[in-house]
């Protein structure tokens, strides 16, 4: 109850959503007098613990339900994706050295899966992917800033740890084909861009993205050695190449004659 109400923070979280990931669709007859008790227990916890010298306070009843109010640094969450986001924008200004490190105190924030800890029903299970969702966001914006310093080869033992972990996301896939090729490792690139065709075929029945098949007859383009990049521009990368080619334009304007 506690973790919906802190997933929640600042709004009324009715009765009838705490008793569902309490109890699911078929609560007991007593769900809302127990759940009553439950906010009597909580409130009692956070005076007993100094969270809150008057809980009620703290945990408003609020019809139809109750508000836990919690302010703007308290929650490890919401630093996090203000820090996120910050990262975000100064890698989008071209500040790539800031926004890895930035970013990467942002993800030592994680110590495991979200609410790994607590039983989780229907309402929590969204909050949770919502959580992951940000988490892996976060770990694709700092391997951007890492590529953009040029930390190719340092990443290859982590990118290969994040393709098991998240065998259908292509985007990793790609970075690591990349990573490699970069490295001069045509053959490993080869292989890695066929793990990626084996999966895909297997769980999916898909081929790998046109961009992916792209990368892969790059590798075997008997060029001589490891071409630029080329691959697609993320939302973050293409806002800061359109800046620049703006500004580029106006110093190339010409002055209008007086």
């Amino acid at each position: 109850m506690l973790a919906l109400l802190l997933c929640r923070a600042n709004q009324i979280v009715s009765i009838g959503s705490l008793t569902e990931e309490l109890w699911g669709t078929e609560p007991p007859r007593s769900a809302v007098t127990t759940t009553q008790t439950y906010i009597y227990q909580l409130r009692k916890k956070f005076e007993r613990e100094g969270i809150a010298a008057r809980p009620e306070e703290r945990l408003e009843t609020r019809p139809p339900g109750y508000l836990l109010r919690v302010g703007d640094a308290e929650l490890d969450a919401d630093r996090f994706e203000r820090q996120v986001e910050r990262g975000r924008e100064l890698l989008a200004q071209g500040r790539a050295d800031v926004a890895a490190d930035l970013l990467r105190d942002a993800l030592a924030m994680w110590r495991g899966p979200a609410l790994a800890n607590v039983p989780v029903g229907r309402l929590l299970e969204g909050h949770v992917a919502h959580l992951e969702e940000s988490r892996v966001r976060a770990l694709e914006l700092r391997i951007e800033a890492d590529i953009a310093l040029g930390r190719h080869r340092e990443l290859i033992p982590e990118l290969r740890l994040l393709v098991a972990a998240y065998p259908l996301n292509e985007w990793m896939h790609g970075e690591l084909i990349q990573a490699l090729h970069r490295a001069g490792r045509r053959g490993e690139a080869l292989q890695a861009y066929q793990n990626l065709r084996d999966i895909l075929n297997e769980e999916l029945g898909l081929d790998p993205s046109p961009e992916l098949q792209r990368m892969q007859r790059e590798v075997l383009a008997p060029t001589g050695g490891v071409p630029a990049p080329r691959r697609p521009m993320s939302p973050v990368t293409q806002n800061a190449a359109l800046a620049a080619l703006r500004a580029q334009a106006a110093r190339r304007m010409p002055v209008p004659a007086r």
